[in-house]
């Protein structure tokens, strides 16, 4: 059981700075698939996001992401560093 734990611990230290280390995703041209690596995003949520993008223009701003139906503002403050606008 302590071997798995470790192996699972070893993992997670391993993988998750690999998912985090792709660079930002410019939110005005990225596709639906690129936006579902942020975190908390999903492809339903990604899909909004471009639909957002296509019905109202490019967004301006983070605060702008949160008039998408399921960006909320945990979303975003997860998001930060990983969210490019040019």
């Amino acid at each position: 059981m302590k071997k798995w734990i470790l192996a699972v611990l070893f993992l997670m230290l391993v993988a998750v700075p690999a998912a985090w280390a792709t660079g930002p995703v410019n939110v005005n041209t990225a596709s639906a698939e690129e936006l579902a690596q942020l975190g908390n995003v999903g492809p339903a949520k990604a899909a909004a996001i471009v639909a957002h993008r296509e019905e109202n223009g490019p967004f301006r701003s983070i605060q702008e992401l949160t008039r998408v139906t399921g960006i909320g503002e945990r979303t975003v403050e997860m998001n930060l560093d990983r969210i490019a606008f040019e």
